[in-house]
């Protein structure tokens, strides 16, 4: 299916690893020319080297915890050109007690997931109106509508997320700018693989028995009883960002935990 996105200029932040860069790659597929971001300049040397034989691809390091270092990130992509999709990708996560959550940890999250794709978005939405066309993605969790115990600080930083996509989207009205976001469920990236990977070594079990028992005692809703996989989630926020037609919504990849009709 041919999506329309060729030669469209496409930024993803966050976008050297996971989700992130399973969505860079996809974009590439699609005839795309892709900005990529991550933390590090090593790391996103790195993947430059692993996208380059799919298409046109640059990348940037930045914190965008650091106004400064976002606009940057923003300077560097419209130097390029015209952004036609921002995908705001960066995040970070953590199973921690609530009761031991510091205002420190929740001012890092809040910095982390949701004022990034804010910084991101004040300065590329307004030149997306002024266009009159462009698609923003923001990276939600199915934990922004079913709060996860073990991670309160993470689940309400995804709410926000949501809140923040359907605000901005109020503002695209009749203008050919769109902004939805996407749910992804438990999704097995390096990060979560290093988690369980630890959580195995420090029960002393089989790395295969911990994932097993997460979805029938942490996610006994889920429908497909698996993690998601990074290319899937890639799947709809490419699809989402393309189809002209959407804005405004919550678009779930979540395997059916939330227990929900819409």
């Amino acid at each position: 299916m041919d999506l329309g996105l060729k030669d469209k200029l496409v930024l993803v932040t966050g976008s050297a690893s996971g989700i992130g860069k399973a969505t860079a790659k996809m974009f590439l597929q699609e005839g795309a020319k892709v900005i990529i971001h991550g933390l590090t300049e090593n790391e996103v040397g790195s993947c430059i080297k692993d996208l380059s034989p799919f298409g046109d691809v640059v990348g940037r390091a930045g914190d965008l915890t650091d106004p400064d270092q976002a606009i940057d990130l923003c300077n560097f992509a419209q130097s390029h050109g015209d952004i036609d999709i921002l995908v705001n990708n960066v995040g970070i996560f953590s199973v921690k007690a609530f009761e031991d959550l510091t205002d420190a940890d929740w001012m890092l999250y809040f910095d982390v997931n949701v004022l990034s794709a804010v910084r991101m978005s004040r300065v590329i939405l307004p030149a997306m109106l002024k266009r009159g066309s462009g698609s923003i993605v923001n990276l939600a969790s199915e934990a922004g509508v079913k709060p996860l115990p073990q991670m309160i600080h993470y689940s309400v930083t995804k709410t926000a997320i949501l809140g923040l996509t359907r605000g901005m989207a109020e503002l695209t009205k009749g203008t050919g700018v769109r902004v939805n976001s996407v749910l992804p469920g438990p999704t097995w990236t390096e990060g979560v693989e290093a988690y369980f990977d630890g959580l195995a070594a420090q029960k002393g079990a089989p790395l295969a028995d911990i994932i097993e028992n997460y979805f029938k005692t942490d996610e006994p809703t889920s429908l497909i009883q698996r993690f998601v996989q990074a290319q899937e989630v890639a799947q709809t926020i490419v699809t989402v960002a393309a189809n002209k037609a959407m804005n405004g919504g919550a678009h779930k990849v979540e395997g059916g935990i939330v227990r929900n009709i819409l």
